[in-house]
């Protein structure tokens, strides 16, 4: 195996990830641990590498001073050879495995390795729990958060551990030529890490503020990018730019916060840096005048005083990068670490359809609140029956749609299907068993071929291209090309299918869900983005498709729900009325006023949209 491949980036992570810093980072990195301790072992041989280079140093300039200049080699022939072989081969070596260690193990496969884990989790959240907030926000939490963990981990591994080593083979060497050199270095390190303790955690704490900020900024441009049509069609880009600037001065504040305190920081650091080389080469200076040090022995305390100076600087930076990282860290973890609060239960299992029969048993539900939305609604959809359902907007027909999905939970009562209650079965296997088309069509900045795969992704190109004929997608996907010149069903629809009509869109979801095949058919509004001309070409096509499902359809256009088995009148969360198009308008009720006030086979209502 590659050792690029040592880490399986790829490895599921197991249950949720945790709420404190320490088990979140074993919570992400389980599975690499032991090659990160090879990581480490590397390190620690490399610092000591670093240390054994200053000793070698002075060992030759002592071998040198005692030799004469018609021996300058001496009898330390030997000594000599080893330093050349050090310097040139072990030393390149153990640094070379250090770096690749860096930057082709551990750096890419952890990254990647955190950041699936991460993603994993956040795709299992509830829909509510994207609805609150924004999707920019939100990616930006999970590269961010991966990223920091990754910056911690490389590091602690190749930095905070190669410095620990060299301080430590530091100290033993000062013992060796001088007790008094050791116990000097020893305070000067007392006072290094006083300081560190001070400021580091007023780095952590700030840099999270930054990365909030941060991630907001990220948040409101791709909000956004994302409705620049809207943006456009209202002339609102003063509007657009103060949000984005109000909230650039936000990130702004903490990034100066942030800054204060770093550069106060090194400030100190740069002070207490310069005290090493003098303590250690002026002491070593005072011992040599008394003759209790060797020229090589300054000359090796020199180098090592003046490396670790220059290691302060470099290693307190990382350690103010490591808790920047770490406050970055704890940020994510505030947004994306939340329990789902819409799971499977332990014992579910599969939904197992025979016949396709769906019952809603008393439900309710109101989002939250004290009234609204669904409230005690029993109803029966038997096998391949054909169900409309219709109300004003607010009437809680798109809820009746989620609960059956369960894209929310029944606050009372019960959905099943095939007498399966859906809180019993798998999420995946329920909606696997649903196709649907909805008015507000969601594509991929993916080809035309790839959104429509999403219905079935192992369809052959016979089924694929059979559907979008179908679903009368088949002929304009053949004239589409983008902007990099793929055309056909190769061609990318751009952000949520931008570049293509209302109609358009909505025939590709068509095609998808005639592609999904499933028993159990939903649609809502799915011919409301069409003409007149192409909606009765897709009527004919979905009823071919209806053919032996169980079809549940929302629609305003009351005209297109002439061919139901029944029709469902919907007001302010009941089901006021019950029965065929003809019956309904017999009735005289609320379904008769729709159609008489509908305009173009429209309902018109002036309620709030649901």
């Amino acid at each position: 195996m590659s050792p690029s491949n040592w880490i399986d980036h790829m490895a599921p992570s197991s249950g949720p990830p945790p709420k404190t810093v320490g088990k979140f980072f074993h919570w992400g990195l389980r599975g690499s641990l032991k090659i990160l301790s090879v990581s480490a072992l590397t390190s620690i041989l490399t610092g000591v590498v670093e240390v054994s280079a200053v000793l070698m140093l002075g060992l030759c300039i002592d071998a040198a001073l005692a030799s004469s200049p018609e021996n300058p080699l001496g009898d330390e022939i030997w000594l000599f050879a080893a330093g050349l072989l050090f310097f040139l081969v072990l030393r390149p070596l153990i640094f070379g495995a250090f770096s690749y260690m860096q930057t082709v193990v551990v750096t890419p496969n952890v990254f990647n390795l955190v950041l699936s884990r991460l993603h994993r989790w956040t795709l299992g959240h509830s829909v509510q729990f994207f609805d609150d907030d924004f999707a920019g926000r939100i990616a930006q939490k999970e590269m961010q958060t991966a990223r920091a963990v990754t910056d911690v981990v490389v590091e602690v591994l190749h930095t905070v551990l190669f410095a620990l080593a060299s301080v430590v083979g530091a100290t033993l060497l000062l013992t060796a030529i001088n007790p008094t050199l050791a116990v000097g270095l020893s305070v000067w390190l007392a006072f290094y890490i006083s300081m560190i303790k001070y400021f580091m955690p007023l780095i952590r704490k700030r840099s999270g503020a930054r990365a909030s900020a941060r991630a907001m900024v990220t948040g409101q441009i791709v909000d956004t990018v994302t409705n620049i049509k809207t943006v456009k069609l209202f002339a609102h880009d003063d509007h657009e730019d103060r949000a984005a600037l109000s909230a650039m001065s936000t990130f702004r504040k903490y990034s100066l916060d942030y800054g204060v305190i770093a550069a106060w920081f090194r400030f100190c650091l740069n002070g207490l840096a310069g005290i090493l080389p003098v303590i250690m080469v002026g002491g070593s200076l005072w011992f040599w005048n008394t003759g209790n040090v060797s020229a090589g022995d300054i000359a090796a305390a020199g180098a090592i005083s003046l490396r670790l100076s220059q290691m302060t600087g470099w290693v307190s930076y990382t350690l103010m990068t490591l808790y920047t990282n770490l406050g970055e860290v704890e940020d994510g973890m505030k947004t994306l670490s939340p329990p789902h609060t819409l799971t499977d239960r332990p014992t579910a299992k599969p939904l197992n359809v025979s016949s396709g029969k769906i019952e809603f048993n008393k439900i309710r539900f109101t989002y939250g609140r004290d009234a609204g939305a669904i409230n005690d609604i029993s109803l029966v959809i038997k096998s391949g029956e054909k169900v409309g359902v219709v109300g004003a907007s607010g009437a809680g027909k798109s809820t009746l749609v989620s609960l059956l999905l369960r894209l929310y939970d029944t606050e009372q009562g019960t959905v099943s299907i095939d007498d399966q209650d859906v809180r019993r079965v798998t999420q995946e296997s329920l909606r696997r068993q649903i196709g649907m088309v909805t008015q507000e069509t969601a594509l991929f900045n993916r080809s035309a071929r790839d959104n429509i795969l999403y219905g079935r992704a192992d369809a052959t190109e016979e089924a694929l291209t059979d559907a979008a004929k179908q679903a009368e997608a088949h002929e304009f996907i053949l004239q589409l090309q983008d902007h990099k010149g793929r055309m056909g069903y190769e061609a990318h629809l751009g952000e949520q299918g931008v570049k293509l009509s209302g109609g358009q869109r909505q025939r590709i979801a068509l095609a998808r869900a005639i592609l999904k095949n499933a028993p159990i058919l939903v649609l809502d509004e799915a011919t409301s983005a069409l003409d007149s001309e192409v909606e009765a070409s897709i009527q004919t096509a979905l009823e071919r498709v209806m053919e032996g499902k169980t079809v549940l359809a929302i629609a305003h256009r009351l005209s297109t729900l002439n061919k139901m088995d029944r029709i469902i009148v919907m007001d302010h969360g009941h089901i006021v009325e019950v029965g065929t198009h003809k019956e309904l308008l017999k009735l005289s009720g609320l379904y008769a006023r729709y159609w008489q006030r509908q305009s173009g086979g429209f309902i018109v209502t002036q309620q709030a949209a649901e």
